[in-house]
């Protein structure tokens, strides 16, 4: 098996340089981005085993650059902060992070935290349910595949995410917290906004040009429910 890739992205060259030295003597494969944008395209480059992200950093920083890498990859990601408050290690979490370290961090508790987190990471369980179909789309939960009137639809995996939780509650009703909780983890420090904005998105993927078919009706005052047809 050929040695996980790590993506390092900090502003701080000293930081980078010994944290790649740690994790290469470790024997993992490293790869360095000065920011946010520089590691966004890493990101897409490279498709690494984990991303370690700083917090501050000038331009895009961590939680922005956090909530890009959110919308289309699945990629564990630890975040890295001199901050060491428990508010900034619950706004990591629940913003889609894995794990969370304070600088100045022991060397050994870094290089065992990300050993750990790439274990779970692969020994995750599939998921029970191989695949979905009703009237409307088809879903093929290992592959990330969906299906409409017979045509591929490309989803982010944050839309999927939202896609299979109302296939999988339907014909429920599901509140902007309880999409909160199962999409996004937790619905702490996320605006509920985000629900609105993303079920827009996906109802755009599903149905383009004609978002009234999609099966996704707005229940006024309560949230959303799936349709099954």
């Amino acid at each position: 098996m050929s040695p996980a890739t790590i993506l390092v992205v900090d502003d701080d060259a000293d930081t980078r340089g010994l944290v790649r030295r740690l994790l290469e003597r470790a024997g993992y494969s490293v790869r360095e981005a000065e920011d946010g944008l520089a590691g966004l395209r890493e990101l897409f480059a490279l498709n690494p085993d984990l991303v370690l992200l700083d917090v501050t950093m000038p331009g895009l920083d961590g939680w922005a650059t956090l909530e890009r890498i959110r919308e289309v990859s699945e990629v564990p990601v630890v975040m890295l902060t001199a901050r060491d408050s428990e508010v900034e290690r619950v706004r990591g979490l629940s913003h889609g992070a894995d794990d969370y370290i304070a600088k100045p961090f022991g060397r050994q508790e870094l290089v065992a935290r990300v050993h750990a987190l790439l274990r779970r990471a692969r020994a995750a369980p599939a998921d029970a349910t191989a695949s979905y179909a009703d009237g409307y789309l088809e879903i093929d939960f290992k592959q990330h595949l969906v299906r409409v009137a017979g045509q591929d639809v490309a989803l982010t995996p944050l839309e999927f995410r939202l896609l299979a939780a109302f296939v999988r509650h339907p014909n429920q009703v599901l509140s902007h917290d309880q999409l909160l909780e199962l999409v996004w983890g937790d619905s702490f420090g996320v605006s509920r906004d985000q629900v609105k904005l993303y079920v827009g998105y996906l109802r755009r993927k599903l149905g383009p040009g004609d978002t009234a078919s999609v099966p996704i009706e707005t229940v006024r005052g309560f949230g959303y429910r799936y349709r099954r047809t």
